[in-house]
């Protein structure tokens, strides 16, 4: 059993001015700063998806960071005599968007950038944040190649290569097992067979890749296939509208009753998109409200419903990233270098129990999920099977 720590949000005090290069841009205003004092205010920015695509994702994301600014100031918005105001804007979900509205950000003074729902946007704020000598924390996007990109990034969420570590987790070894990767045959569907291959064949898996063209409607014939190949477990990275489909066939061909299948449990959303296969799937999860069981947890989901929103997968990564940029300003006082040194090795307790940010990477080390869905009525909703710790999914 774990034993909770407390939050963790500083134990180091400037004892200078703060004076940065012209490289790193002064988002702090006002008054003058004494000895060990922080600014009188520090601007960050919050570029993510209100619109576009993503715009669900980015909502999750905002109501969180807004309860998590509120909860980690004690309602205050400051932290050290020093107010965090926030400027938001929209990239809809586009690189090109993000990266225009981070420039104007930083053309006025802001050195804390947060958000970014999509990988493409993340990977694109990134290069702008070392670029500009900017600190960036990101938001749910989860590509593996956001990790360890440069010195100024950092993620308040997971990783795809923390998803794939928690499907191998419902096999008891993965040496010597055959794991099938069943997926569409795109950009999408052959990351993730490498995903697999790089992190489970890692640990001794043989993986066997089942690609189906994107444009394909009837999916027995692959069913078939996996079948036929009688691996240990399926791992099935799908999306779109072919997923009712692909499920149905994969129900109907005794995939699921033969072979434990595993794939992600996305947001409530998407609780009903599996019809008949739905309570025979294995899912792993990043987060639903559900899952964890802790006092910061049950204050961000009552803060966010207090608000009018609702919680839901990306709630923690909003929520950290607020706690994240507390702890930055408490301890960095507005220069870069001081923050990214206050945010290396940073422990702290989320909604999803405690979380570190590992100094090497950047990466976020924390418990991941493995969940179940079931009948409620018309619908479905998902259940805790099991908490994965931290340190046996890290990427």
């Amino acid at each position: 059993m774990r034993v909770s720590k407390k939050l963790l949000l500083g134990s180091v005090v400037a004892t200078a001015a703060i004076v940065l290069a012209a490289c790193a841009p002064q988002a702090a205003t006002g008054g003058g700063e004494g000895e060990g004092e922080g600014p009188a205010e520090i601007v960050a920015g919050v570029v993510t998806s209100e619109t576009g695509p993503l715009a669900g994702y980015g909502k999750q994301y905002l109501d969180a960071f807004k309860a998590g600014l509120d909860y980690a100031t004690d309602g205050t918005n400051e932290v050290d005599g020093t107010k965090i105001t926030i400027e938001y804007r929209d990239d809809a979900g586009d690189p090109d968007t993000a990266v225009t509205a981070a420039k104007e950000l930083i053309g006025d003074g802001v050195n804390i950038l947060l958000g970014s729902a999509s990988s493409g946007v993340a990977l694109a704020m990134a290069e702008q944040a070392e670029q500009n000598k900017v600190l960036f924390i990101s938001g749910p996007a989860a590509a593996d190649g956001v990790t360890g990109i440069n010195d100024y990034t950092f993620r308040s969420g997971r990783q795809s290569a923390q998803d794939v570590a928690t499907a191998g987790t419902f096999l008891d070894d993965i040496e010597g097992k055959t794991v099938a990767v069943f997926a569409q045959n795109n950009a999408f569907g052959q990351g993730n067979v490498a995903a697999v291959e790089a992190i489970l064949g890692g640990k001794g898996a043989t993986v066997t890749p089942v690609l189906v063209a994107e444009d394909v409607t009837e999916f027995t014939p692959f069913a078939q296939q996996v079948l036929s190949a009688e691996p240990d477990l399926v791992f099935v990275a799908w999306a779109g509208a072919t997923s009712g489909a692909m499920w149905q066939a994969m129900s109907q061909q005794g995939v699921l009753e033969s072979i434990p299948v595993v794939t992600g449990l996305g947001d409530a959303a998407t609780f009903g998109a599996y019809g008949e296969a739905s309570e025979k799937i294995n899912f792993l999860n990043h987060y639903f409200p559900g899952a964890p069981d802790n006092e910061v947890n049950t204050a961000m989901v009552e803060a966010i419903e207090s608000a009018g929103g609702t919680p839901d997968l990306f709630s923690p990564d909003g929520f950290n990233a607020a706690v994240m940029l507390v702890q930055a300003v408490k301890e960095g006082k507005g220069d870069v270098d001081a923050m990214i040194a206050a945010l290396e090795g940073f422990e702290f307790e989320g909604p999803k129990g405690t979380n570190t940010v590992r100094a090497e990477d950047h990466a976020l080390l924390q418990d991941m999920y493995q969940a179940k869905l079931v009948a409620d009525g018309d619908t479905f909703v998902p259940e805790l099977v099991a908490t994965v710790d931290a340190a046996d999914v890290a990427p």
